[in-house]
């Protein structure tokens, strides 16, 4: 716009000392200079205002690797984008939104993966050998788990998990706000394949559908609950697991392999050895009858527990050995004391890895169906398990002589009626090698 000759101050106005006095060959213009921005959309300074309760992390709180050491750390992200003006779009280090996906599905490829388990700690450690077997098919590949808050326990003896995340999946009316935090988590952690042991109806199908994931793996219930489910899912997961794919050969199912901490062992050594028994010359017995959540048994078998008298008549066959009971609460210390004496030892245990380090120093367990069996045939420890019915004996313990496991089962279906003398007859096998020796 061209220049405009300034007109002539009246004579009335009067300028100030301090302000020159305008020439002939000053220009106006009808624009002022743009004013710098007062508003930074990438500025690191957080805004109170988007969330009021966000005082920052907490000092006193210690990050770790495991549950167990307090908060876990997240994966490194990569930094923001200055050049994008919305600053929340953020995605995976090495994630291409357009082409991750369909180059995974032909490479048939899982990085991440999502293992949702139903049941407690008995439940939760059957599925270790699953989980290794995907560690061994994916190379690389980081499994979560989202379980009961028991269940959760058990990944403290795992190796193979990163993250253990807290959701009843077998509640029938979660929490709206569990629920919808739950699919969100999910969601924003870019699972390629998620896993259930959870027999699934259309809910449960559509809370795995809803994770996005781009397998789901599952059951389905063999009735008409199952209706619309199977859209979602597949089915025989270990079977699904394990098929062969190009180059791959079929993976079969690994043993049940344990890992215990020093720190733990530690801990359970003190434990034992202020009940009076020595390390490698104890027998474990579990399966006392409780109302306690830590008792260990299985979902599938509730009829697993035996009163103490029975436990108290079974122990008094061994010879040459300790005979040490687990308590699953403290408050079973007087029964057990009243039943069997004062003297006996008895050992508190409610966590899946301490009992585990109380198997792995002993000379053998005797149990009901609980977690010792299995943590028993893990840690290679002789054992003799007791069941209500043999159907269920050979489905928790396969080719149980392998794994130096005597089974008795019921004849009658209770696990109460269990033949006591047959189970005498069979704790024998401890003192045998002290016989032979």
């Amino acid at each position: 716009m061209a220049a405009l000759s300034p007109k002539p101050i009246p004579p009335c106005i009067t300028l100030p000392p301090s302000t020159p006095p305008l020439q002939s060959t000053t220009t106006l213009s009808f624009f002022p200079r743009k004013a710098a921005p007062l508003f930074i959309p990438n500025a690191k300074k957080k805004n109170p205002w988007l969330d009021p309760f966000n005082q920052g992390d907490d000092p006193e709180m210690e990050y770790g690797q495991l549950f167990s050491d307090g908060k876990q750390d997240e994966d490194p992200r990569p930094p923001d984008n200055p050049g994008n003006p919305y600053g929340f779009l953020k995605f995976p280090q090495g994630y291409a939104v357009e082409v991750a996906s369909l180059c995974l599905k032909i490479r048939g490829d899982v990085r991440r993966c999502c293992c949702v388990i139903s049941g407690g700690v008995y439940d939760n450690l059957l599925f270790f050998p699953a989980i290794q077997m995907i560690k061994d098919r994916y190379p690389g590949v980081q499994v979560d788990i989202v379980t009961t808050a028991r269940g959760k326990q058990v990944y403290e003896i795992n190796k193979n998990v990163r993250f253990a995340d807290v959701y009843d999946v077998d509640d029938p009316f979660p929490e709206p706000a569990e629920y919808t935090d739950m699919i969100g988590q999910l969601k924003n952690r870019y699972y390629d394949m998620i896993l259930s042991t959870k027999l699934a109806g259309i809910g449960h199908g559509a809370f795995l559908f809803m994770a996005s994931a781009r397998d789901v793996v599952s059951y389905v219930y063999p009735n008409v609950n199952a209706a619309g489910a199977g859209l979602f899912l597949y089915r025989e997961m270990i079977d699904w697991l394990g098929r062969p794919f190009r180059s791959v050969p079929r993976q079969a199912l690994p043993p049940l392999k344990v890992l215990i901490s020093r720190k733990v062992k530690e801990v359970v050594e003190a434990k034992y050895t202020s009940a009076g028994a020595v390390k490698g010359r104890y027998i474990v017995i579990h399966g006392i009858k409780s109302d306690s959540k830590a008792s260990m048994q299985s979902k599938g078998d509730t009829d697993s527990l035996l009163p103490i008298e029975i436990w108290d008549d079974i122990a008094s066959a061994i010879s040459g050995l300790t005979p040490l009971f687990v308590i699953p609460h403290e408050k079973e210390r007087e029964n057990v004391e009243y039943v069997v004496g004062d003297d006996a030892s008895i050992v508190f245990i409610t966590t899946p890895g301490q009992l585990a380090a109380l198997i792995n120093d002993s000379a053998g367990v005797i149990c009901s169906n609980t977690a010792a069996v299995q943590l028993a045939n893990a840690r290679e420890k002789p054992s003799i398990a007791l069941f209500c019915s043999e159907d269920k004996a050979k489905v928790f313990v396969p080719n149980a002589e392998e794994k130096r496991c005597a089974v008795i089962s019921s004849k009658t279906g209770k696990l109460v009626d269990i033949d006591v003398e047959a189970v005498k007859t069979a704790v024998q096998i401890f003192s045998l090698p002290l016989a032979i020796a």
